[in-house]
């Protein structure tokens, strides 16, 4: 019989919470015990979360980090990245594992972060206790690790679009990319740009080569493919809830022709559980909304001079493969349960 364990969320209110809330409550091997949270104290965990209606009698909990995680086998934190930092302090001599969804300790490079964070690391030294939570490039080293920092919405989707062919070491020097992405990657609380009457008919920029998921695709980049690699990346804030779709333009040599550089995707991804390379079709965000599924597809262009223009697509649900349900997705991976347990579920469609 599977070893039943306990969980307890640190940052319940917003809607990461509230995705990682839901798929905690129909896990087959993992019971939620607890929510914390500084927001609706004592109150159903319903209000903040609607849909959980009459579904739980759990309230939001106000608690010191290490009483969160009394008597739990894992926390996972949906923190902001400066609050992240404190709560694994506090938790680093409980023997319980933490999955930290911030980007805190997703870098391994203090001059990075205090670029795309605006502020000194206090806890560098941390660093290499994470593990940097893609399964499809460190599952071994996440289901081994006490400490995992689950990758950020933009990131993945970029990174599971170009991971095959940084693999095949058909990346160099720099890669450009779009990323379109929707409201709720915003957070829960609104701000000018994510007010629904100038976002809903809108598309704008921000950070343009200058966003904070930037250094971990590199880094991811580097990894696979044994060389610096520079990514330009330009996100665009767009007219959805959920989704995100990103474009990436690589270069590679003129010998790859369309059939070698497919056949890359579809290996790299054949027994992947939650990555789908689809046969007729281009990723899009409808397919995938709803779900920790991700979808990748690649078209390649003609030889010019020598090199062809390869250009990849990534699409997948910011708050669920790009978020939450990475989160279970690497829980499970940590306590040694079927990965995809309480994520199977494909989304509505359309």
């Amino acid at each position: 019989m599977t070893q039943r364990f306990r969980a307890a969320i640190y940052g319940g209110s917003g809607f990461a919470g509230a995705e990682l809330i839901r798929r905690l409550l129909i896990h087959p091997h993992v019971e939620l015990a607890r929510v914390c949270s500084i927001d609706h104290v004592g109150e159903l965990l319903s209000v903040a979360h609607p849909h959980l209606e009459g579904v739980t009698d759990l309230t939001f909990e106000q608690l010191p980090a290490r009483e969160a995680a009394r008597d739990v086998d894992i926390v996972l934190l949906g923190l902001p990245h400066t609050a992240s930092i404190g709560v694994v302090e506090s938790l680093l001599e409980t023997p319980v594992k933490v999955l930290d969804m911030s980007g805190a300790f997703r870098l391994d490079d203090t001059a990075a972060y205090a670029r795309y964070y605006g502020a000194t690391h206090p806890r560098p030294d941390l660093f290499a206790r994470f593990a940097y939570g893609l399964p499809e490039l460190n599952r071994d080293q996440i289901a081994r690790s006490r400490f995992v920092a689950s990758p950020g919405c933009f990131a993945t989707t970029i990174e599971l679009a170009l991971l095959p062919l940084a693999r095949a070491g058909l990346l160099h020097s720099a890669v450009d990319v779009v990323g379109i992405t929707g409201s709720s990657g915003s957070g829960v609380v609104p701000s000018a740009g994510t007010h629904h009457p100038v976002r809903a008919n809108n598309l704008r920029t921000y950070k343009p080569l200058d966003h904070q998921h930037v250094p971990e695709i590199e880094r991811v980049l580097r990894e696979a493919s044994g060389r610096e690699l520079r990514v330009h990346f330009v996100p665009v804030s767009a007219p959805l809830v959920r989704g995100i779709f990103a474009t990436a333009f690589a270069r590679v040599p003129a010998e790859y022709g369309d059939a070698a550089i497919k056949s890359l995707f579809q290996e790299a991804y054949v027994r992947e559980p939650f990555v789908r390379v689809p046969a007729k079709r281009l990723p899009e965000v409808v397919a995938v909304s709803g779900s920790n599924y991700a979808e990748v597809g690649v078209t390649v262009g003609p030889i010019e001079g020598a090199t062809r223009l390869v250009t990849v697509f990534g699409a997948l649900d910011n708050l669920v493969k790009g978020g939450a349900g990475q989160a279970i997705q690497n829980m499970n991976l940590m306590l040694g349960v079927d990965e995809r347990a309480a994520l199977e579920d494909v989304g509505g469609y359309p």
